[in-house]
């Protein structure tokens, strides 16, 4: 009795727990962030303490899952709303290598070390930093590359403004103020509130209007 008692309850979180994660959208697993890792460690445990335990009802595991999804989900709705709920949650990349420099600084703000970065480049079929022009720690932890002889655009664009918010630590790394911004803003005739997207590449601003994406 205690073998189809388990069995039933194993299909059922399976099923329920299926039906919430199409609920909580599309994500690989290395591209989950913090709050997303927090809530299936959750669910797991809750799901298994549920198996395990077959004298309580199954809906004092069920409720606290559906709380944690309906939590997860308002998080992520709000963050695709504010920029800084979003980077307090998921974080921002990083970038490790700059124009084929090691940035130690950053290295050190992420816990980021040496044998983390060469263990990442071999992954990527990549024998020496040399060949390296950038490297950006994504938010997810995956390192993104891209090869000096891959560099065919000129420089890697660096995003200056986002959903109408100036990226600080872009500035500082372009070694340009707040003020160069806004009088370049201004000779474009746009405000940044404005602007949804625009990136910084080869010593040019290139803007999308917030306007262009209802078009």
């Amino acid at each position: 009795m205690d073998y189809l008692i388990v069995l039933e309850r194993t299909i059922l979180f399976y099923i329920i727990i299926t039906v919430l994660y199409r609920f909580m959208g599309k994500r690989e697993v290395g591209q989950l962030g913090i709050v997303d890792l927090i809530v299936s460690i959750l669910i797991a445990e809750l799901a298994a303490i549920s198996i395990d335990n077959r004298t309580e009802s199954i809906f004092l595991s069920i409720i606290p899952i559906v709380v944690l999804v309906l939590i997860q989900m308002g998080m992520a709705y709000y963050s695709l709303k504010n920029q800084k709920v979003r980077d307090a949650f998921d974080g921002t990349p990083s970038v490790m290598i700059n124009r084929g420099k090691i940035n130690f600084k950053e290295m050190v703000r992420q816990r980021y070390n040496i044998d983390d970065l060469l263990t990442q480049l071999r992954e990527q079929h990549i024998k020496s930093i040399e060949e390296v022009d950038y490297a950006i720690l994504e938010t997810s932890g995956k390192l993104s590359v891209f090869k000096k002889k891959d560099n065919r655009f000129g420089d890697y664009p660096l995003p200056l403004i986002l959903d109408g918010k100036i990226q600080e630590d872009t500035l500082r790394q372009i070694q340009k103020t707040e003020k160069w911004l806004q009088r370049t803003l201004t000779e474009e005739k746009v405000n940044i509130e404005d602007i949804f997207y625009a990136f910084y590449q080869e010593k040019n601003i290139f803007i999308i209007k917030k306007e262009d994406l209802e078009k």
